[in-house]
């Protein structure tokens, strides 16, 4: 993954531009009101390039603004390229083995997504998917978090995880989700190709996503509080799946 030096572009030369070179955006803040054509050309972009559009207060953007100059508009870049779903089925293709992925529903903190990453790379998992919407994207956070991970285990990003469960699905995958009520991981098969669905911080995992999963498996907790780290639990969850793989071959 190639890593963008700046996260935070403001103004409308600058945003315009940072289009124009093909850096992935993450979201694009626009003064409520300004409809003039520079602001809605920008817009069309954002758009076009899939990114968030937000439109805010004069005072929201006075808040945000690093500069003091920002036009009517600030953008979010990614810290580092996005992945292709394509290209996380090509990459456990590739190494001849049944994919292996991280589907993590709605992670807002950005210290858990950098340490899944960091496991999914120890556990050899071909990658992770990340929603677009109510969730951490790939910060400069995040990239340290990882500890260097991010340069190697893939990170896509999608509309809709329900939908992507749905359509790998139909190239074989099964899903397991990480729940209190589910069954007792050790008894579960969960080696074939497989994804790891990991919930929200406060959550879980939301009722649409559950809904498409094969499993739900339940880890073994016996202490005084009831719920692991979202990081924690996909560890736990996924060299699950390595031993079984293990063990089966």
């Amino acid at each position: 993954m190639e890593e963008n030096e700046q996260l935070i572009i403001e103004g409308r030369n600058a945003v315009r531009e940072a289009f124009r070179a093909g850096r992935t955006i993450d979201k694009l803040y626009v003064q409520d009101g300004l409809k003039d054509g520079p602001i809605l050309a920008l817009v069309s972009k954002a758009k076009k390039a899939d990114a968030i559009v937000n439109f805010v207060s004069r005072e929201r953007l006075d808040e945000m603004s690093e500069t003091g100059k920002h036009q009517g508009v600030i953008a979010h870049a990614a810290a580092y390229a996005y992945a292709e779903v394509e290209d996380l089925l090509a990459g456990a293709e590739k190494k001849g083995q049944p994919p292996f992925f991280f589907l993590l529903d709605d992670i807002e903190d950005p210290h858990n997504l950098g340490a899944i990453i960091r496991s999914a790379n120890l556990m050899g998992a071909n990658g992770v998917i990340i929603p677009k919407r109510r969730a951490v994207g790939l910060t400069a956070t995040v990239a340290k978090a990882s500890a260097g991970a991010i340069n190697y285990t893939p990170v896509a990003r999608v509309a809709n995880l329900a939908q992507t469960i749905k359509q790998l699905k139909k190239q074989g995958m099964w899903f397991v989700c990480a729940d209190m009520d589910g069954e007792l991981m050790y008894d579960l098969n969960l080696t074939g190709p497989i994804g790891v669905v990991i919930g929200n911080e406060g959550s879980g995992v939301s009722r649409l996503v559950k809904e498409k999963c094969d499993f739900i498996a339940r880890i073994p907790m016996n202490g005084d509080i009831d719920s692991l780290n979202a990081s924690v639990a996909a560890g736990v969850l996924g060299y699950e799946i390595v031993r079984q793989r293990l063990k089966k071959g």
